[in-house]
C-alpha cells in the first residue's frame, strides 16, 4: 500500500487535497498575465508588493520569537518567493527591457 493511501477510495481524495494545498498557486487565469490589461496589472503589482512587505514583517516577527513554528515560517517564505516571482513577471510585462 502506498504512503498516504488507506483501504477505500475516500482517503485518496483527502491525500490529494492535502498535498495540493501545500503548493504555491498553480498556473491558472489568476496567474495568466497575457489576458490582463495594464491597469489591472498595476493594481495587482501594488497589492503583491504590499503583501510581500507584510509577509516580510511577519517572517521577521516570527524569527524574533525563539519558539517560532518552522513549518509556518517555511510556508510564509515560500509564499513570499511566489509573490516576488509574480512581481517580477508583472514588472517585465509592464516595463519591457527593450534595447534600442
Amino acid at each position: 500500500m502506498r504512503k498516504g493511501f488507506a483501504k477505500g477510495g475516500g482517503s485518496r481524495i483527502f491525500y490529494l487535497r492535502q498535498h495540493r494545498t501545500n503548493r504555491a498557486p498553480s498556473m491558472n487565469a489568476y496567474n495568466d498575465l497575457s489576458m490582463k490589461t495594464d491597469e489591472v496589472l498595476r493594481v495587482e503589482l501594488e497589492e503583491f508588493r504590499r503583501e510581500h512587505g507584510d509577509l516580510d514583517a511577519a517572517i521577521r516577527a516570527l524569527q524574533d520569537r525563539r519558539t517560532a513554528d518552522q513549518l509556518t515560517l517555511q510556508r510564509l517564505k515560500k509564499k513570499k518567493l511566489w509573490l516576488r516571482d509574480m512581481i517580477a513577471r508583472i514588472e517585465d510585462r509592464l516595463y519591457p527591457d527593450i534595447i534600442a
